[in-house]
């Protein structure tokens, strides 16, 4: 018989976000694919797993997942994680997931943690659709997307990172104009998550003179609910 490929969940900070599951597959699995082995000894180390550990990451996950593909087909167990969150979510995993289902070998992800669904949640924002667009391309066709995405009538979800989030805020006023509606989550479930909503004027102001520090998650209000929402500010002050 041939091994399965678990995809497990990681926390995203806090560590009691581990499922036990996660854990069990983990210690049972025959080796451990990890994007950088030194970010994850500390949480192996902590749960006390001592599996084989190999790189897989977005420079070798090629010639990786062809060697993973093997280790499958000989039986064994392999459980991919990434630094933080779910894998292949804006995250090595979906090469080497493709490649195993082309193998006919079975590919089970476990539920657990990942940065977008709690920062949709916490913006207030509707949660019945939305789109997940992750890093936008640094840059060619960052104003294509910003100008389809401008459109957009579901609640839009992008990830970024700390050094470029004023620029990438200065964008969405040009494309989304500044009175959109915007929540911005960073260091979910660390010590200092921090939620902040409110036009992306507003929020870009806030970040001007506040540390811009940890990974962004944010959330972008659709043109339906932005329009609703400007309406019914108008008919408060009438």
């Amino acid at each position: 018989m041939s091994g399965k490929l678990y995809l497990v969940p990681t926390p995203i900070g806090n560590l009691e976000d581990m499922t036990f599951r996660a854990i069990r597959i983990l210690k049972e699995a025959d080796l451990i694919l990890a994007e950088d082995t030194r970010t994850s000894a500390p949480l192996l180390k902590h749960f006390d797993i001592h599996q084989k550990v190999f790189s897989h990451h977005q420079h070798n996950e090629h010639q990786s997942s062809l060697e993973i593909v093997k280790f499958l087909k000989e039986g064994k167990n392999v459980a991919l994680i990434s630094d933080a969150g779910t894998p292949a979510i804006s995250d090595p995993g979906f090469f080497l997931v493709r490649e195993a289902l082309k193998n006919d070998l079975p590919v089970e992800c476990l539920p657990g943690a990942t940065a977008f669904v709690p920062a949709l949640v916490n913006s207030g924002f509707p949660t019945d659709k939305f789109c997940f667009e992750g890093f936008l391309p640094l840059k060619k066709g960052r104003q294509t997307r910003y100008k389809f995405l401008a459109l957009e009538e579901r609640t839009i979800i992008l990830y970024e990172s700390p050094h470029r989030l004023l620029k990438t805020l200065d964008e969405m006023i040009t494309y989304f104009g500044a009175d959109r509606l915007i929540s911005v989550s960073r260091e979910l479930t660390k010590m200092f998550e921090e939620t902040v909503r409110g036009t992306v004027e507003e929020v870009k102001t806030y970040y001007e003179t506040h540390p811009v520090k940890g990974e962004f998650v944010i959330c972008v209000a659709g043109t339906n609910h932005n329009i609703s929402k400007k309406e019914n500010k108008e008919d408060d002050e009438d």
